[in-house]
């Protein structure tokens, strides 16, 4: 399978699988907006409920009218995707900024690992962006999703150190799935996990799920990473995880997503 069908394929599995809707992706184009592609951005809480605290949001793609981040998706050609995940980000940013708190609060925006080859392509844009929007560098957390494998991980982590020296913090996606696993990791060095859904899944009353996810948590510390769960459903989900030692969570369980506004939290 040729990269651009993998890359359509792995995002719109994402979009079905994921809680109604999918990531913003990035790329190195500056294309606002592509034809027939009109959309909006949902914004989902990543929370730390031992604190009380908000920790940050992912923005997640939608239609203007609330459609499915697989039907936006659908609508954007294989030779345009890189644009579109450009217009996405800058679209979550310049909504972040008029939605934010205040400046302690993160904005995670997901982004496919071969899209970004120089580092000029990419972080001018987004720190533009972010100036006009009021955001600061640290502020801003890069996904790296599991759609497709890295063509060059020495270039990419050249490129992670340079975003490190502006404030950004890296995450990797979906652990657990997908190319997301131990090779990834110790090629990239992420300051944060994120467990794939499938492994939180009715997490309680699986003792193998509890196995795998304590062996990751245990390799987390040891590295110096933080762990996100995404995809929490449940009261009984969410204490298996936090007595396993969790302290960051994301899912239904304490807010939808939700369109243009920041939605309220179960903490």
């Amino acid at each position: 399978m040729d990269w651009q069908r993998m890359v359509r394929v792995g995002t719109r599995r994402k979009a079905e699988e994921t809680q109604g809707a999918a990531p913003a992706r990035t790329g190195p184009h500056r294309k606002r907006e592509e034809p027939g592609t009109a959309f909006s951005m949902a914004f989902q809480p990543i929370v730390a409920p031992q604190t009380g605290e908000i920790w940050g949001y992912e923005a997640l793609v939608r239609g203007e009218a609330g459609e499915s981040a697989a039907s936006v998706l659908a609508q954007v050609e294989d030779e345009a995707l890189y644009r579109f995940d450009q217009a996405c980000r800058e679209r979550a940013i310049e909504m972040a900024g008029t939605l934010f708190p205040h400046p302690r609060v993160r904005l995670s925006i997901n982004i496919m690992p071969n899209a970004v080859q120089e580092p000029g392509a990419f972080i001018p844009a987004t720190l533009a962006a972010a100036r006009r929007a009021g955001l600061r560098p640290e502020q801003l957390t890069l996904e790296f999703t599991e759609t497709e494998r890295f063509v060059n991980t020495g270039l990419t982590n050249s490129i992670l150190s340079h975003y490190r020296d502006l404030g950004m913090m890296t995450a990797l996606d979906d652990f657990g799935s997908g190319y997301s696993g131990l090779l990834r990791l110790a090629a990239l060095h992420p300051d944060l996990l994120k467990i794939d859904m499938a492994l939180i899944r009715d997490i309680d009353a699986d003792q193998r799920r509890q196995a795998i996810v304590g062996a990751i948590l245990g390799l987390a510390r040891a590295l110096g990473i933080a762990v996100i769960a995404e995809g929490v459903q449940t009261a009984a989900e969410y204490r298996t995880l936090s007595e396993m030692g969790v302290q960051l969570f994301q899912g239904f369980y304490f807010a939808c997503p939700k369109i243009g506004a920041l939605p309220p939290v179960r903490l």
